[in-house]
């Protein structure tokens, strides 16, 4: 597993903090105020995702790798609605904030 430290892209690392500790002000904090997502290839409401997914249900994100630019990563994800599956996660990073993410199985 990588440790969050060792993230090389800033914003990408703030949100799996933000996404590990809880943390809903840090994680919008690590968006773009019009960020999008999709979740499996459909479009997502993200407040609403991220409630359900992350802050509602513990949601945890185990990076076990990502590409050079730090902006895709495949992670063990887990949360107390779905446990455990392997997820691939890419970030778009416009003037050091996420203005988009996709998620889905891996």
């Amino acid at each position: 597993m990588i440790r969050n430290d060792a993230l090389n892209e800033p914003a990408v690392r703030a949100f799996v903090e933000a996404v590990n500790d809880g943390d809903r002000e840090a994680f919008h904090k690590a968006l773009t105020d019009d960020a999008t997502m999709s979740d499996d290839g459909s479009e997502r409401s993200l407040g609403e995702w991220a409630d359900r997914e992350i802050f509602d249900s513990h949601g945890h994100m185990g990076v076990q790798s990502q590409d050079a630019a730090g902006c895709t990563l495949i992670a063990d994800y887990r949360n107390d609605t779905w446990g455990e599956m392997r997820t691939k996660w890419h970030f778009t990073v416009d003037d050091g904030k996420i203005s988009r993410f996709d998620t889905g199985q891996a």
